[in-house]
């Protein structure tokens, strides 16, 4: 008896190591990792993606600001505010070309506000001095009036920096700053995963791109 029991312990000891189950083993261990691995590239892949948006916002954003900065000169001529404020409307517009171009993955509902805002040393917003744009498809202003013109697919929804206040002149100009908000709605499948563990918002990712210029002084 005490032979036989030796023989069945060393049989199975050897069958426990067989080749076929190290594979089961390692087939095991794989659909553990797997998953990990799957998630790390995806949101590798999303992050790019987001990455992407994000350039071509704060692309817009310097293209905003930058108008909003050269525009500055109409300080040199007496300035009438309803007229100035073409000078924040070429903003916004600058701020829609770059966006619409061709290879902008940017949706435009999804740009939350366009705020154009009088910024500190620190480009800081400075108190209430902001003008804050918000979507609204196809019923904005013409910067171009006329035949065939199409409308911007922003409005103005808070005033608070009028433009004849802006100061281009002396050692201390002002400052312009041109912010956008954005809603990045994630597109791979790390989305669904997401909407599993913290609902629809959990799939979305507020960027925001602020680019401060000073006033170009008088010509």
């Amino acid at each position: 008896m005490t032979g036989r029991r030796r023989r069945r312990i060393g049989l199975r000891t050897w069958r426990a190591r067989t080749p076929g189950d190290e594979q089961g083993q390692g087939l095991v261990e794989l659909s553990f990792v797997l998953p990990i691995i799957l998630l790390l590239l995806v949101s590798m892949l999303e992050f790019g993606l987001a990455f992407n948006d994000l350039l071509t916002i704060g692309y817009a954003s310097r293209e905003g600001s930058r108008a909003g900065a050269a525009l500055a000169n109409f300080k040199s001529v007496a300035c009438v505010e309803s007229e100035a404020a073409t000078v924040d409307k070429t903003v916004v517009a600058a701020i829609q070309r770059i966006v619409k171009s061709p290879g902008s993955d940017v949706e435009l509902p999804d740009i939350q506000q366009i705020r154009i805002f009088r910024a500190t040393s620190t480009g800081a917003q400075s108190g209430a001095s902001v003008n804050v744009w918000s979507y609204t498809p196809g019923s904005g202003p013409d910067v171009d009036p006329g035949p065939g013109a199409a409308r911007m697919d922003f409005s103005e929804t808070s005033h608070g920096w009028n433009v004849c206040s802006r100061v281009n002149t002396g050692t201390n100009p002002d400052s312009i700053g041109v912010q956008l908000v954005y809603r990045y709605r994630l597109t791979t499948p790390l989305a669904a995963v997401l909407d599993l563990v913290g609902g629809s918002q959990a799939a979305t990712i507020t960027l925001r791109e602020t680019t401060v210029m000073a006033l170009n002084p008088t010509a």
